[in-house]
């Protein structure tokens, strides 16, 4: 049996501008989690973003190796929940990302599909040096399902992808190598809607109809001078929501502000500190000139990202 690698992480996308000088080619944007799958000896691993085994959260990846073509292969793609319409629904796959071994009503009510989009190791070869035509040739051979790619009319996919609903569009430099765990500008990410990763840095005592809950949660992100306030976000939140933050969050408590960088003082007088440790995800309208998220609401965790590396996206 062939050896895949192991300890890999996913290549990165930079934000920017859609490219559209010949030598591109453009993929859905969808709206999941990243994950590289390794298919050897008929074994099935699945490691996350950050390189955490999230095989047995996943139990839908054992029916790759009956498909795959090859038995050694390590697969880059995303695991995706679908919602109504066949559009990927973000918070649908949160019920499953904090979960090991989901229950089968689970696995019924919020079923994942891995969409594989390129493949690093196959037939017992590297690939990590062949250009993205040649692996994309390669993952076309596999016998797998995989999302199309478009060698030419960039803006019409970014068109038909806002139609449709979708995240966005993934435009990728025809002749590059991949580059594992590296964020480069081979790669360019071009979003319908503004999302922002942030770290959680303490929360708010809620009001009212939240009273003895959380209000809002005062995120950050790393900056020029450290771990830096960006603002704060009260709306995107379920009741069930509000209990798992709840529960996540009270192991992490401090005493002291954990930013590098000044608190407003009507969030300061009544935070409840907390270690950044946990990440979600918002969307927003745009940046303020003070450097807050305008308009943030919350879109959910992301176990996926390492807070210590989380910045401000363009």
């Amino acid at each position: 049996m062939v050896v895949l690698p192991c300890g890999l992480l996913p290549m990165l996308a930079t934000t920017g501008a859609l490219p559209t000088a010949d030598g591109w080619a453009y993929e859905v944007k969808w709206d999941g989690v990243r994950a590289l799958v390794a298919v050897a000896g008929g074994v099935v691993t699945a490691t996350s973003r950050i390189g955490n085994d999230v095989t047995r959260g996943y139990p839908e990846l054992q029916g790759l190796p009956d498909s795959v073509l090859l038995d050694d292969v390590l697969l880059d793609g995303e695991l995706v929940a679908f919602g109504p319409g066949g559009i990927p629904d973000f918070g649908l796959l949160q019920s499953r990302m904090h979960i090991r071994n989901p229950a089968a009503s689970l696995l019924a009510a919020a079923p994942v599909t891995f969409l594989p989009f390129d493949v690093l190791h196959a037939g017992g070869t590297s690939l990590l040096d062949a250009t993205y035509d040649e692996r994309r040739t390669v993952l076309d051979q596999l016998g797998l399902e995989v999302p199309p790619t478009f060698l030419a009319g960039g803006p019409d996919v970014l068109t038909s992808t806002r139609v449709q609903g979708l995240e966005g569009v993934v435009a990728k430099r025809r002749d590059s190598r991949y580059l594992p765990g590296r964020r480069t500008d081979a790669w360019v990410k071009v979003k319908h809607v503004r999302r922002q990763s942030a770290v959680i840095c303490g929360w708010k005592p809620g009001e009212r109809g939240r009273a003895g809950a959380i209000g809002s949660l005062l995120l950050g992100v790393h900056g020029a001078g450290g771990l830096l306030y960006a603002g704060h976000v009260g709306t995107g939140f379920d009741a069930v929501t509000l209990r798992l933050l709840a529960d996540l969050l009270a192991p992490l408590a401090r005493p002291t502000s954990p930013y590098d960088g000044p608190v407003p003082g009507e969030h300061a007088r009544v935070a409840q500190w907390v270690d950044p440790e946990l990440v979600v995800d918002v969307e927003l309208t745009a940046w303020t000139r003070d450097g807050r998220l305008r308009h943030p609401s919350y879109k959910g965790l992301r176990t996926d990202l390492d807070p210590r590396t989380i910045e401000r996206e363009p």
